[in-house]
This record gives C-alpha cells, structure tokens and sequence, in this order.
C-alpha cells in the first residue's frame, strides 16, 4: 500500500536555478514536485494540494520564508505541513533558532549537502506515507465497522420479519383450525344424528320439511368451508399476481340490490336491518363476481360488528367514479387499527372470538386495487364504521 501512495512536495525559492537544482536532486517516479518562486506563489499551491513536505528558501522578496511558515501554522489546511528552511545566509545569522520558532523540522545551509538533502526528505515521505496509509485504514475500518453494523440492522429487522411470519403463520393456523372446525362440526353431528335416526328406524325424522331444514343447514355449513377456502385460494392468487379480473358491462346498482335481497337470512340472523339509497343506475365496466365478493365482505363485516345497528348502503356517482358506502354504527375501528385491518389476518377485535379469517378487507382492498380503484375506511370507537369503494367509471 505504500508504495502505491504518491507523494507531493512543495520547494519554494526566488531563483529558477535553485528550484531547478532541488528538484532533480529530490524528484523520483512516485513523488510529484511543485514549484513557487514566491510566498504567493505557494500559498496559491498550498490551498490547492495535499503536500508530504515543504522546503523553503529563507530569503524571498515580499514575504519571506518564516512569514510564509507562520501562515501556513495558522491554516487547518496547511499547519501539519513539515517544513525544513533552506538559507545561504552564514550561521552566525542564527537563522536556524528562527526557523524552528517559525515551526520548521529541519534548517539546511547552502551549499546543501545531496546525502542530506535526500535522506531527510525520504525520511518525511515515509512519514507521510505510513500516516497516509494508516489514515486510509481507519477509514476503511470505519467503512467496515458501518457495513457490519447495517448488516447487523438488516439481520435484525429480517429476523424480526421471520419471527413475526412466524407468528403470523401460528396464529393463521390457530385461525384456520377454528373456522373450519365450526362447519365441519355442524356437518359431523348432523351426519351422527342422522345415523342414529336411521339406526333407530325413525322416519319421522326424515319428513319433507325436515329434509327441507337439514339440507339448508348442510348447504349453509358447505357454503362457510367454501368461502374459507376460495379466501386462502385467492390470498396465494394475489401473492402470484394471479388474481384475475373479467370486466363485462354491469349495472352497479343492480348487482347491490340482488346482493342485499340474498343477504336477508344473515341481517335476520344478526338481528340488524339494512337500508339503501342512491343512483337508479349507474353502469360501468367491472368484475361482476369480485365485486360483489367485495361487496359481500364489507356486508359481513358489518352485520358482524355492527351490533345489532341498522347498516346503510349507498351507491352513487362521484365525479368519474363510482362509489360505494357501507355504514354501521357498531363498535368501530380505532385510528391506529384502520390501515392495519386492511393487512392480511388482521381482525377489528385481534381475537380468536371474531369470526373469519382476517383475509376479507385484505382481499377486498387487492380486487379494488385491481380495477384501478381504492377502498378507504372512516371510524370512531364506539360510534361504527363508514367503507366506502370507489371504482373508476
């Protein structure tokens, strides 16, 4: 590394001849020399170049060689320069005590000796070198120490996200064995009664109105597996940006109402009433399935946390959008949780007692994204929530 490091030298002195002569005897291949015939001349050099050291003749015209080492101890630039004084004066002068009051390392008397010349010179270069060298490794141990310290950050927040998808993937699982258990419990005892029914001959458990009752119940406990597994299909469908989107020629309005007609059994059953209001029409080219699986989302939510709260419905035209509110005036999303239920397995109540996968706004969210549109939420706790679709037209 040393020899790689290029040393600059700066010799100073009125006489063309005199800078000629010192600098054959001190130039070498990895040394550049700089001349100035001047004080002026070297402090323009100084501001513009790192110098390993600077020989300076004493007697100059105009400032000479101790006023110009006084400037250059005054500067943060220039003040850890060596210095050595080149005079011809004669040493009763006591030119040399001057010198080293001025800050110089070292005072030559010409004529100069060349042994001595370039062995004190060689010896600053080195000295320049090594704190060169030693400079550039603590900045590179610096650089190091930085790198590792941000590899370290990087580590920790990828072991931060590894931990949380674990428990992400814990509580999806916990979830999942849940919501599925649910149905699947219904279907298993009503198989069990069923069998016991038909064991014990009884067919008066097998009249018309009760088969009626039991594949209603059946074909309910069916549809909850079904939409549990069309949630995971298209949660791996949005992670592959496999989730497709058949747009066809549809009367909005229309789709709500057919959608609030089919959901009459589960506002019966949540005890609650929806009303609507908006456009006669409004038409527009979407994904009719995906959107009233958002639509259906949104409903289900809100029979869900609407307590028992009437739930309003408003479609209407926005300027170049459709829009489409959802309003209950249930227990509400609290500010901190309303970008984080639009997350994937993220539940109003982060408790196992809410039904649902957590999967419903996040999925909702992508097929709205998806037709160039946006889903926002408006909520205060204890007072509802307001969602409201907006599709482009």
């Amino acid at each position: 590394m040393l020899s790689t490091i290029q040393a600059k030298l700066l010799i100073v002195d009125d006489l063309p001849e005199n800078l000629l002569a010192l600098e054959a005897l001190i130039k070498r291949e990895d040394r550049i020399v700089y001349k100035a015939l001047s004080a002026d001349e070297a402090l323009s050099l100084l501001l513009q170049h790192e110098f390993a050291m600077a020989i300076l003749d004493v007697q100059m015209p105009g400032m000479n060689g101790f006023e110009l080492a006084e400037l250059m101890r005054g500067t943060e630039k220039t003040k850890n320069i060596p210095i050595v004084f080149v005079s011809a004066a004669g040493r009763e002068r006591n030119y040399a005590f001057k010198g080293y009051e001025s800050g110089a390392v070292d005072f030559l008397h010409k004529p100069l000796d060349t042994h001595a010349v370039k062995s004190k010179v060689s010896v600053f270069v080195d000295l320049y070198r090594q704190s060169k060298a030693m400079k550039l490794q603590v900045e590179a141990l610096e650089q190091s120490r930085r790198e590792q310290e941000l590899l370290l950050h990087k580590l920790q927040a990828t072991q931060e996200e590894l931990q949380h998808a674990v428990r992400m993937r814990d509580d999806f699982m916990s979830i999942v064995s849940h919501e599925v258990r649910t149905p699947l419990n219904g279907l298993i005892l009503e198989t069990q009664l069923r069998k016991m029914h038909l064991a014990r001959e009884n067919a008066a458990a097998f009249s018309l109105d009760k088969m009626r009752s039991m594949v209603a119940r059946d074909e309910r406990q069916i549809q909850s597996l079904i939409r549990l597994i069309e949630d995971m299909l298209d949660v791996s469908r949005i992670r592959t940006g496999k989730l497709s989107i058949r747009t066809t020629r549809l009367d909005l309005v229309r789709l709500v109402a057919n959608l609030l007609e089919g959901f009459a059994p589960q506002v019966a059953a949540a005890e609650s009433t929806i009303s609507y209001s908006g456009e006669a029409s409004l038409e527009g080219e979407w994904d009719e399935f995906r959107i009233e699986q958002v639509i259906s989302n949104l409903l289900t939510n809100a029979l869900r946390y609407g307590a028992k709260s009437p739930i309003e419905v408003r479609v209407y035209r926005h300027a170049d959008e459709a829009r489409i509110e959802v309003r209950d005036r249930g227990i509400g999303i609290g500010e901190d949780d309303q970008a984080r239920i639009f997350q994937q397995f993220e539940r109003v109540s982060g408790s196992h007692a809410a039904a649902g996968l957590g999967l419903g706004l996040f999925i909702s969210e992508q097929i709205v994204a998806a037709h160039g549109g946006r889903i926002t939420v408006e909520s205060t706790l204890g007072e509802g929530a307001l969602f409201c679709v907006c599709l482009p037209l």
